[in-house]
């Protein structure tokens, strides 16, 4: 990193926004935010956005909470304590003012910031990069800082590279070969493509750069608007696209690439398929997302545990396990674990057989249970021999079944199964 990249990163602010519910997970997202999700053995979602700031010189930040918020407070206090304020460091947790009419609860994604701009003053940043805390990724906030001023945008969005007709669900810029952002759509039936790449289409990530003074002003003026001006993508950037200057940041001119990873890594882990397929995938022997390189950590909080101890090795009754990821505290008990990725403090014991099991902290998995492409829920023990997988039909009605054929066990489930 230049010194200039240096600097603007100093000047700024990161506000995360991790209110989000994350329907579509569940029951996981029951008693936790989606930003909140366990993923990887041993990080949070939210973990990979505050990671990024930090790696890029960004020690200002601010996290807005919404939903179910005391699992993400409880984690920042734990595993992000380490900023000092006398190193112009803070990280703040902004939790929506929740009284009973509703009225100051957050309305979206502009309004979050608005609600806390008294705040954000305070520690009178030049610039300030709005991210979404819910997406796994690896990515130099400073280098679009420094594309959003070199290129005096009013506005610059994040942005990743799909297949055009994936692009259906998100919003979506026509840009031109300058990279200013023509026209921004929300959810198009037909995206515009990229320029030069009819395939393709450029799909928002979520992340905006600003500078301070004129986002402040922004939000100011839309402030009384009763049904208006409460969301970035809905509302604020069509707006300056129409009216100011708002310029395209292709992910792939930031992301950050370590070791085994060939290409850009974003994925939005917000379904039971996609989650599970995201931490299974971690198991590859050259995973598309390599948590292994120190050179852009992943910050979070660690529990003291001891390291994970494999027992037993008799013929049927063996603890071992290929292509997995086992966690500290874990205790492999005459189990055979294939392609599996298992969180702090997971118990399993013998002659029980798990294929593609991503374990949350602290489930117990008893004797001759046989588990085949599931996600279990923290916490959720697991009955002697218990076959999950093999039998369709069965599965979707004791537990909750996707169209992949990946099954999520919560402990209701399973005492529902013992009535």
């Amino acid at each position: 990193m230049d010194r200039e990249t240096q600097r603007l990163a100093q000047q700024s602010m990161a506000f995360v926004l991790a209110g989000g519910r994350g329907s579509r997970l569940h029951e996981l997202t029951d008693r936790r935010a989606k930003p909140a999700m366990y993923f990887g053995g041993k990080s949070r979602i939210i973990d990979f956005a505050l990671s990024n700031a930090v790696n890029s010189g960004i020690r200002r930040i601010g996290v807005a909470t919404q939903y179910k918020a005391h699992s993400m407070i409880r984690h920042l206090q734990r595993g992000w304590s380490f900023f000092r304020a006398e190193r112009n460091e803070s990280l703040d947790i902004l939790p929506a003012s929740q009284q009973m009419n509703d009225e100051n609860w957050y309305k979206g994604t502009a309004d979050a910031v608005a609600q806390n701009i008294d705040i954000i003053r305070d520690y009178e940043p030049k610039y300030i990069i709005v991210l979404a805390g819910d997406h796994i990724y690896k990515q130099d906030y400073s280098i679009m800082l420094k594309h959003h001023v070199d290129s005096g945008a009013d506005v610059t969005v994040g942005c990743i590279e799909v297949p055009r007709m994936e692009a259906t669900g998100f919003g979506v810029m026509k840009v031109d070969a300058q990279d200013n952002i023509l026209e921004f759509v929300e959810k198009p039936k037909d995206p515009p493509p990229m320029p030069n790449d009819p395939d393709h289409a450029l799909a928002s990530m979520g992340i905006y750069v600003f500078e301070a003074e004129y986002l402040y002003g922004l939000l100011e003026a839309h402030k009384d608007h009763e049904d208006y001006g409460h969301d970035f993508g809905g509302d604020i950037i069509p707006d300056i696209v129409k009216n100011g200057k708002a310029v395209a940041h292709p992910f792939s001119r930031s992301c950050v690439r370590t070791g085994t990873e060939k290409e850009p890594y974003w994925r939005d882990v917000g379904t039971l398929d996609a989650f599970w397929q995201a931490n299974i995938d971690l198991t590859d022997f050259e995973p598309e997302l390599d948590l292994y390189n120190n050179d852009w950590p992943i910050w979070t909080y660690s529990e003291l545990t001891a390291p994970a101890k494999f027992i037993h090795n008799e013929e049927g009754r063996r603890g071992h396990a290929v292509s997995s990821m086992v966690s500290g505290g874990c205790i492999i008990s005459g189990s055979a674990l294939e392609q599996c990725l298992l969180f702090t403090g997971v118990r399993t014991h013998s002659f029980s057989e798990l294929k593609g099991v991503v374990a949350m902290p602290y489930v117990e998995i008893k004797r001759n249970a046989k588990l085949t492409n599931v996600v279990i829920d923290r916490g959720v023990i697991i009955p002697e021999g218990l076959v999950v997988g093999e039998d369709p039909v069965a599965d979707a009605k004791r537990f909750r079944r996707t169209d992949g054929g990946i099954c999520l066990i919560t402990q209701s489930m399973i005492d529902d199964l013992e009535v």
